[in-house]
C-alpha cells in the first residue's frame, strides 16, 4: 500500500490533479467560514443547536455546517443538485432534450448551459425563502439573528447566496475537467467529513458524562462497519454476461476467437440515487421557509416529514429505488451496446444479436439493479431511524457513510485507472500489471 501511494506521486499529470483537487477543496472549506452581513453567529448558534433530527440539521450536514454559520456558501451545491435532477427529467419527456442528449459533446455543453440557469433561478428562490427564516429566529434573550435593519437585508442575502452557490458549482466542475474524481460529489464528500471530529468529540462527550451507553455507542461503531463492508460489496459486484467473438482471417493473421464477458454492475447509478433523493427531501424544508409563521406546515414538516419518521423513510426509500433504475437508464443504454456487439461480431451464447440481445441485457439490469437499489435503500433509511431514536451525530446515519464510502471508491478507482495505464500496482488490485512487448 505504501509502495502505490508513492507511485501515485511518481507520475507528474495525477501529482498535478491530486493538488489541484486539494487546493479546490481547500478553498471551499474556507469559504464555509466566511459570514454573511448582517447575521448574529451566536444567536444562530443558540437556535440551531435544537434542530439534530430535522431536515435542516441534515441540509446542514449536506452544506458542511455553512447553513447554521450563515456562511455565503450556506446553500451548498444543493440548487445545483436540484437543476441537474429537473434536467434530466425533463430529458424523458421533452424531445429537445432528448436530441441534445445525443448531440454529443455540443449537446452536453447546451445541457450545461440550461442547468446552470436552473441552479441560479432555484438558488435565488432558496435565498430568498432563507433570508426570510433568518429574520424570523429570534434568541431565547430576545436577540434576533439578523442585525441589519431594513429592506438591505433580503436583496443582499439573496446575492451573496446565489452568488456562493455558482462559485461553488464552478469549483465542482473544475474539480471534474481538471482534477480527480466527480466534484460535485468530492464537495459534499468533504463537506461530510468535516463534522467528523466534532462529532466524534461529543459522542466521546456524552459517553464519559454517562449521557449515552457505551453499548449503543458500541453498536453504532458495529453498524458503520457493517455499512462500509456492506457498500464495498454491493458496489464492486458485477454480473458477468458471457460474449463470444468469431474468428476473423485477415491475410496470414488470425483475429477474434475469443471468449470474454460483459460486466454489468449491481450498482451502475453509485451514489447518485442518494444525493438526488436527498435533495428532492430538502424540498419540503425549502418550502417552510418561505412560509415561517405558518403552523401547519411546520406541524408536517417537523412530524410527517421528519428524518427517522414512518413517512420520511418510506417516500425517501421509494424515491432512491426510482433513480436508481432512472440513471442507470440514462448511463447504460442496452440497444447501443447490443449495436455495438452486433458490429464487432460479438454474441451472447443462446441469445440472437441485435434485438433480442438489448432485450436480455435490459432484462438483466433490470433484475440486478432492483436488490441493490433496496440495499441502498435500506442503508439509508435504517440508521436514520435509529437516528432519531438514539439521537447520535448525523455523521454516523446512513446517508452521510453511504455517500462518503461512494465517493472514496469513486474516486480511488480513478486514482487507481491512472496507475494502471502507467503499468503501477493499483489499491484494489494484486499483482503488477506488465506492459506487451514490442
Amino acid at each position: 500500500m505504501l509502495g502505490t501511494f508513492q507511485s501515485v506521486f511518481k507520475i507528474e499529470e495525477l501529482r498535478n490533479r491530486i493538488f489541484y483537487t486539494l487546493s479546490l477543496l481547500i478553498v471551499y472549506r474556507i469559504g464555509g467560514h466566511i459570514p454573511t452581513p448582517g447575521i448574529d453567529a451566536s444567536v444562530l448558534q443558540t437556535f440551531f443547536s435544537g434542530s439534530s433530527g430535522t431536515l435542516l440539521g441534515m441540509f446542514d450536514m449536506f452544506a458542511g455546517g455553512a447553513f447554521q454559520k450563515a456562511t455565503i456558501f450556506a446553500l451548498g451545491i444543493m440548487p445545483y443538485i436540484s437543476a441537474s435532477i429537473i434536467m434530466q427529467l425533463l430529458g424523458a419527456v421533452i424531445p429537445y432534450i432528448q436530441k441534445l442528449q445525443k448531440e454529443g459533446e455540443e449537446g452536453r455543453r447546451k445541457i450545461t448551459q440550461y442547468t446552470r440557469y436552473g441552479t441560479v433561478a432555484i438558488a435565488s428562490m432558496q435565498a430568498y425563502g432563507t433570508s426570510v427564516y433568518l429574520k424570523s429566529i429570534v434568541g431565547p434573550d430576545g436577540a434576533a439573528a439578523v442585525t441589519m435593519g431594513g429592506m438591505t437585508f433580503i436583496p443582499l442575502t439573496i446575492l451573496t447566496f446565489t452568488s456562493g452557490t455558482i462559485f461553488i458549482m464552478w469549483l465542482g466542475e473544475q474539480i471534474t475537467e481538471r482534477g480527480i474524481g466527480n466534484g460535485i460529489s468530492l464537495i459534499i464528500f468533504i463537506g461530510i467529513i468535516a463534522r467528523f471530529p466534532l462529532a466524534v468529540v461529543e459522542e466521546t462527550q456524552m459517553v464519559l458524562a454517562g449521557t449515552r451507553s457505551i453499548f449503543v455507542e458500541l453498536i453504532m461503531l458495529a453498524l458503520m462497519l457493517l455499512v462500509i463492508a456492506g457498500v464495498i460489496i454491493v458496489t464492486r459486484a458485477q454480473r458477468r454476461v458471457p460474449v463470444q467473438y468469431p474468428k476473423k482471417v485477415v491475410g496470414r493473421r488470425v483475429y477474434g476467437g475469443q471468449t470474454t464477458h460483459l460486466p454489468l454492475s449491481v450498482n451502475s447509478a453509485g451514489i447518485i440515487p442518494i444525493i438526488f433523493a436527498q435533495s428532492i427531501m430538502f424540498a419540503p424544508a425549502t418550502v417552510a421557509q418561505l412560509f415561517p409563521n405558518v403552523e401547519w406546515i411546520n406541524n408536517i414538516i417537523g412530524y410527517w416529514l421528519a428524518p427517522g419518521s414512518l413517512v420520511y423513510s418510506i417516500i425517501y426509500g421509494l424515491i432512491i429505488v426510482f433513480f436508481a433504475y432512472f440513471y442507470t437508464a440514462l448511463v447504460f443504454n442496452p440497444i447501443d451496446l447490443a449495436d455495438n456487439m452486433r458490429k464487432n461480431g460479438g454474441f451472447i451464447p443462446g441469445i440472437r444479436p441485435g434485438k433480442r440481445t438489448a432485450e436480455y441485457i435490459e432484462k438483466i439490469l433490470t433484475r440486478i439493479t432492483l436488490p441493490g437499489a433496496i440495499f441502498f435503500a435500506m442503508i439509508a433509511v435504517l440508521p436514520w431511524v435509529l437516528v432519531a431514536q438514539v439521537n447520535v451525530q448525523y455523521f454516523f446515519g446512513g446517508t452521510g457513510l453511504l455517500i462518503v464510502v461512494g465517493v472514496a471508491l469513486d474516486t480511488l478507482q480513478q486514482i487507481e485507472s491512472h496507475l494502471l495505464m502507467r503499468h503501477y500496482d493499483g489499491f484494489m488490485k494484486k499483482g503488477r500489471i506488465r506492459g506487451r512487448s514490442n
